[in-house]
């Protein structure tokens, strides 16, 4: 470590946020609370700056994210020397900590997980968040890489695109029948319940929006945070919602569900962050969830920071 942030109270930093708090934290250092908390107010003299927000879990500040990213940085690096060297310790795996939106790691991402690329060892550590938290993880280190549908890359990160998810506005035969037979897919469906992943899922009112030209919202909301719970929700006849197609293609049943609007599909841009480090473990992730994404997503051109993103 450098002189001025001495690794047992960079390391200490750490494990309280991991932790969630100094009780926690004291009994895998097996210290005492307190000693957490002088060996934190410690660094955060040394940084001159405040690194914690003392709640319940305890937060990183801004300034405590860039040290606690540093000190896991530190950490990849070190190991990828040892494992370089060859020394003691160097045949423990690699920890990879990665955030996926819930979609993708509910259809093509685990295809491109090799626990052993290349003869080296990789533990993973894989985070479902959404894209706001996806950013946020990023930004404080808590993960050194993560697939977002941001275009924007966090400070210190790089960003490719991966290629596009293609979602279809689906529902079972039994909900069409019963909720969108009697009259134009434009005029019925804007009344019929929909199913959406979490209060910032936008997908399906942008989908309303596109085939009505209004600016609409569906007045009854099922809330389904999990990626095959809600597809089952659909498939129920709970209400109708977007879909990604390799989720629809894999049921045992395709007859189950019933595509609402054929000529109006949905794709969402998806990138891969990742830390700006030559890490080998960290570049052949890297080359394996781009190689599993031209095989499984749609190619297209990448969509302009900021640009309206979908459920995470």
């Amino acid at each position: 470590m450098m002189p001025d942030l001495p690794a047992e109270l960079v390391h200490t930093l750490v494990t309280a946020v991991d932790e969630g708090t100094f009780d926690a934290a004291a009994r895998v250092l097996h210290l005492t609370p307190s000693a957490v908390s002088q060996r934190i107010k410690l660094l955060e003299q040394k940084t001159g700056r405040v690194l914690l927000i003392r709640s319940k879990p305890v937060r990183l500040t801004e300034s405590g994210a860039i040290v606690a990213r540093y000190a896991r940085q530190l950490t990849l690096l070190a190991g990828d020397a040892l494992a370089g060297l060859g020394t003691a310790g160097s045949g423990q795996p690699t920890t990879i900590s990665v955030a996926v939106n819930a979609d993708s790691l509910a259809t093509w991402f685990l295809d491109a997980l090799d626990p052993e690329p290349a003869g080296m060892r990789i533990r993973f550590d894989l985070r479902r968040e959404d894209q706001d938290h996806t950013a946020e993880l990023l930004r404080q280190g808590v993960v050194m890489a993560a697939v977002t549908s941001s275009a924007r890359p966090v400070q210190g990160c790089t960003v490719r695109l991966l290629g596009h998810m293609r979602y279809q506005a689906m529902a079972s035969p039994e909900f069409v029948a019963r909720r969108l037979a009697h009259g134009p897919l434009e005029q019925v469906l804007p009344e019929a319940p929909m199913i959406v992943f979490d209060t910032k899922d936008d997908l399906q009112d942008g989908f309303l929006r596109r085939i009505t030209g209004q600016e609409m919202r569906g007045p009854v909301r099922h809330v389904i945070p999990e990626s095959a719970v809600f597809c089952q929700a659909v498939v129920n006849g709970m209400g109708w919602g977007m879909l990604p197609t390799m989720q629809v293609a894999a049921l045992r049943r395709p007859a189950a569900l019933v595509e609402l609007a054929p000529e109006h599909p949905v794709d969402v841009a998806l990138y891969w962050q990742h830390w700006r480090l030559d890490s080998p473990p960290l570049a052949a992730v890297t080359d394996a969830v781009v190689r599993a994404a031209a095989r499984t997503l749609v190619p297209g051109r990448p969509a302009a920071p900021g640009a309206d993103v979908r459920r995470d």
